[in-house]
């Protein structure tokens, strides 16, 4: 039989491609948008475009030089600096055994001139400790340190010790709310656990009442339905004899209540009587949640503030783009080298392009 040959396609940079007629590649373009990116970003060296091999019409000259990715993180690539940064880490290489699996990354959530959140990632550094923090503040000019007014951050002394260190002493240091109330649901469901384990010796299988209800248990109580109500009061009563999940179910509701009031004030009132309740019941559990959150009462209180510009201060925005991170990290099958992995992730998430584009027609 005898062997079919393919047509050979040879791809010609800047010439028509296989797809259709009028479908032109434009590597150059390409390459010159990424170096501006890079310039934008303080990654690349100095020098024009052209200098470092990449305004050639078809890509990059063959007796130039490419600058490198600088490795460092220096100061902030912001052209002017921010008031309201937010601190997170996340894990970089989650199958990696070393110590430099977690990263710490600092996200800008100024409002713009329509008072509008406009999420930003500033800058990720190696490590997730005080002295890693507190270095990369003082590697930033001095007019970005004094001109931070709020720092949000998840509840770990790290972070606060060196804002504590670093920032002015008038700094607004906020406790974020997501992770207070995921603090809740955490202990909440240590009951549930320790519940399941002394009434029926083992874990919880499938059909057991209140393994078939944990997810019940973390719904918001304004949220639950009639029916999912019923099921939840059946899986209470059939599997926690001793009322502790019902109690530790009602200090969660309680606990998240105060960041849904109407106003500051009631917030502020409800996460009083929580601070000063929690700590004293019975439970293990609670109460151990109850001495946490007094050890950052003053963190946690000033979410309530009265001023319309600082209430409801939070690190939603830095969970959103902790998500663009984790999707940039996806599509590339993971990274093994940090520098590079920093390099792209500010890129995707710099903050310079629009999330949401308008679509054609809506005017």
């Amino acid at each position: 039989m005898p062997r079919t040959t393919l047509p050979h396609r040879r791809l010609v940079r800047g010439a028509p491609c296989a797809a259709g007629a009028g479908q032109t590649h434009h590597p150059g373009r390409g390459l010159s948008n990424a170096d501006a990116a890079l310039g934008r970003l303080h990654l690349l060296g100095p020098g024009p475009p052209a200098r470092r091999g990449l305004a050639h019409p078809h890509g990059r000259h063959p007796r130039s030089r490419r600058r490198r990715p600088r490795r460092g993180a220096g100061p902030i690539r912001a052209t002017g600096w921010r008031r309201h940064p937010r601190v997170d880490e996340h894990i970089w290489r989650p199958s990696a055994r070393h110590r430099d699996r977690a990263v710490t990354s600092i996200v800008d959530l100024t409002l713009d001139q329509h008072g509008r959140v406009q999420a930003r990632l500033l800058d990720v550094t190696l490590g997730r400790s005080r002295p890693v923090y507190a270095t990369w503040l003082r590697a930033q000019p001095g007019e970005f340190v004094t001109g931070i007014t709020h720092a949000a951050f998840d509840p770990f002394r790290g972070y606060a010790n060196a804002i504590r260190a670093e920032l002015p002493e008038d700094t607004v240091t906020v406790l974020d709310a997501f992770h207070v109330v995921k603090l809740a649901s955490t202990a909440m469901d240590e009951v549930r656990r320790r519940v399941q384990q002394a009434t029926l010796g083992r874990r919880g299988h499938r059909d057991d009442p209140l393994y078939r209800s944990r997810r019940l248990l973390t719904t918001a109580r304004e949220n639950l339905t009639d029916r999912g109500r019923a099921r939840l009061e059946a899986a209470l009563q059939a599997g926690d004899p001793g009322l502790e999940v019902t109690v530790a179910w009602y200090a969660y509701q309680d606990l998240r209540s105060m960041f849904h009031a109407a106003t500051p004030t009631a917030g502020r009132a409800i996460a009083q009587r929580v601070l000063d309740s929690f700590h004293r019941c019975p439970i293990p559990g609670i109460a151990r949640l109850g001495r946490t959150l007094r050890s950052w009462q003053i963190e946690m209180l000033a979410y309530f503030d009265d001023d319309p510009a600082r209430y409801g201060i939070s690190n939603g925005g830095t969970e959103a783009i902790n998500l663009i991170i984790e999707k940039t990290r996806r599509l590339a099958h993971g990274f093994r080298n940090f520098a590079n992995y920093r390099i792209r992730i500010l890129l995707a998430a710099d903050g310079t392009r629009p999330w949401r584009r308008r679509r054609r027609g809506s005017g």
